[in-house]
């Protein structure tokens, strides 16, 4: 009689014994690669991007670690799980990779050609030549994008488009900005808003990037519900993307 009322209580905690196991358990810190943006990711961790970051994880006592690399070489990293993630993705951008529901921020996309070109908009640029930097893979978010360059650097983009090589060189605001900056005459150029693009963590398809996904998700939708974030867009003097 011991024996089966023994047999019975274990058979009867097996199933709670399943679902603890199945429990994601969180790891005490977050390590993201990222492309060196001025004043969104920079190298001494510093910037936009990691601010918010750093707000999303480190209050629930995720630790973040930054990362500097080329795009795609952050890509690379968090496929094969050599990091958590990386910073700036469009939506689907990337397959065997974890995108969360909520964005970060969102990506304002312009177009920068000369001052005497006609005015683009996301309708008409697919007449036009264009450039962007190698990874991004604009064509997938532009309509109607047919003639395009991918370039490596962003040196030399202002003779290219003052020797009419293409017509417009398309990049995020702040990219956009630091280029015009170095021209002579700046108005020679000028920029053109195109399209916001959400940007968003694409996290490593692993147990750890599972559980930091959720821990993400979890925490945008208290951050975005009480306006805490805005401060930050604030202080770096970027639009609030909620």
């Amino acid at each position: 009689m011991d024996v089966r009322r023994w047999l019975l209580m274990l058979l009867c905690a097996l199933p709670a014994w399943s679902q603890a196991q199945e429990v994601p358990v969180v790891p005490g810190k977050v390590m993201l690669a990222s492309e060196a943006w001025d004043d969104y990711t920079n190298a001494d961790g510093s910037g936009l991007a990691w601010d918010v970051l750093r707000h999303v994880f480190e209050p629930v006592g995720i630790t973040l670690q930054t990362r500097i690399e080329p795009y795609t070489r952050s890509v690379g990293l968090a496929q094969r799980g050599e990091v958590d993630g990386w910073v700036g993705s469009y939506r689907d951008e990337v397959k065997g990779v974890l995108y969360p529901h909520w964005n970060f921020d969102s990506d304002p996309i312009y177009a920068l050609g000369l001052a005497t070109s006609p005015i683009p908009s996301a309708a008409t640029l697919g007449d036009y030549r264009l450039a962007w930097v190698r990874g991004y893979k604009y064509e997938a978010y532009l309509p109607h994008v047919r003639r395009f360059n991918q370039i490596q650097r962003r040196d030399g983009i202002l003779p290219m488009l003052q020797h009419g090589r293409v017509d417009f060189y398309i990049d995020a605001l702040t990219e956009a900005r630091y280029i015009l900056s170095q021209a002579d005459v700046p108005s020679q150029f000028r920029l053109t808003h195109i399209i916001d693009l959400p940007l968003y963590v694409g996290f490593a398809d692993t147990e750890r990037g599972r559980a930091l996904r959720t821990v993400f998700d979890q925490r945008m939708a208290v951050l975005v519900k009480s306006g805490e974030l805005k401060p930050i867009f604030l202080r770096w003097k970027l639009p609030y993307p909620f």
